[in-house]
């Protein structure tokens, strides 16, 4: 063969390693050991090949589409199947069983990377850039799924993610009620209230220095005050409803967008404001056309460091005194019935809609700042 004719090998260490874990826990099939207790040798065998077939192709140079494809069969075919064997098998995975589930991450785990470019930098599509945190976060539940009933983990340590998904399929109106009392009620209202002050004053401490000297101290020592302090005072002031869950998230928030409103609008630079003032520009006028643009980044730091110090703030209020109803309040009296899948469901819960509310304010700042460096190719 000619040195220069090309290879049709393309090794890659995700794929050399599922083909080991794989052979393994093909031999282990063949020797007639059972993955689980209810998943018979055919079931063993049929994802010992699976996984054998998928990473010995993902080591062959293909195109990127195929072997995406490819990998994706492989991977998660192998793990439907490893999981559909722990059906009335709880705690009796052996070790071929976590051999093969070793092999299907891996696979899982090149099939990010060959989506992701294998670490190149090019411009992916956003529908590739859902995909890949879609596949991490699957991958996560998949192992807590095969973990706990493989490894038969007590429920009252950690319920398996299929149990707390029946949980929230069979509590909608108890949850609708603790999301509309917590996030619609307390969470929103305190948010739009600490954002607004905040920015307001730092706005008014950026005309008048003094109101910045006095305030950036207490912002200081209020940030450093501990949650479960403010919190039974704001109830002894207003209430067992939400008013004083919402206090809570205006302390919370108020200081942190007053700092960064503060340091966005000293991050002009000099030169930028004496144009400014040879055009005979007045104050408003510098701050509405040039500081308050520049400072949109850091504003917008802001509101996202406060859409999860809301949330957090209000659940852990409600831990303190709130009506029957709210996520905090759900949390702890479930706990202390020993009803994990419940607790999890509201975390879970909590989780979505941070991770929502933070992605919108995201590309809401996508949309404000597209002139930032930070978003070009």
């Amino acid at each position: 063969m000619h040195a220069d004719a090309p290879t049709r090998l393309a090794p890659n260490w995700q794929a050399l390693l599922a083909f080991l874990a794989a052979l393994a826990s093909l031999f282990s099939a063949l020797a007639a050991t059972p993955f689980t207790a209810t998943m018979d040798g055919t079931a063993a065998l049929m994802v010992a090949a699976l996984l054998v077939g998928a990473a010995a192709l993902s080591n062959l140079r293909l195109s990127a589409a195929l072997e995406s494809a490819i990998l994706a069969i492989g991977s998660f075919g192998a793990a439907w199947l490893l999981l559909g064997g722990l059906n009335e098998a709880f705690g009796t995975a052996t070790l071929g069983y976590w051999l093969a589930l070793l092999a299907a991450w891996l696979l899982g785990w090149r099939l990010v990377s060959v989506l992701s470019g294998d670490g190149v930098k090019t411009g992916t599509s956003r529908l590739i850039a859902l995909i890949v945190p879609a596949i991490f976060g699957l991958w996560i539940l998949i192992f807590w799924e095969a973990l706990t009933r493989g490894a038969g983990v007590p429920f009252v340590l950690l319920p398996p993610p299929s149990a707390i998904g029946l949980r929230i399929a069979a509590a909608t109106d108890i949850l609708a009620a603790d999301f509309v009392q917590t996030v619609v009620k307390a969470v929103l209202i305190g948010y739009l209230i600490g954002c607004l002050t905040g920015f307001l004053v730092a706005i008014l401490a950026d005309r008048y220095r003094f109101f910045a000297n006095g305030l950036l101290p207490i912002g200081n020592m209020v940030s450093a005050l501990p949650m479960i302090g403010i919190a039974p005072i704001m109830v002894i002031w207003f209430g067992f409803d939400w008013h004083s869950k919402a206090a809570v998230v205006v302390v919370m928030t108020f200081f942190p967008m007053l700092v960064n409103t503060l340091a966005g609008l000293a991050a002009t630079g000099h030169m930028e404001r004496d144009l400014m003032r040879t055009y005979g520009a007045s104050h408003w006028q510098v701050l509405g056309k040039l500081r308050l643009p520049v400072a949109m980044p850091f504003i917008f730091n802001a509101l996202k460091i406060n859409s999860t110090l809301a949330l957090i703030g209000a659940i852990v209020a409600e831990f303190f005194g709130t009506p029957v109803v709210g996520m905090g309040f759900r949390i702890s009296t479930e706990v202390g019935r020993m009803n994990l899948d419940m607790v999890w469901a509201e975390i879970a819960l909590a989780a979505i809609v941070g991770s929502l509310f933070y992605g919108l304010l995201a590309l809401l700042e996508r949309a404000v700042t597209f002139w930032h460096p930070s978003y070009r190719q």
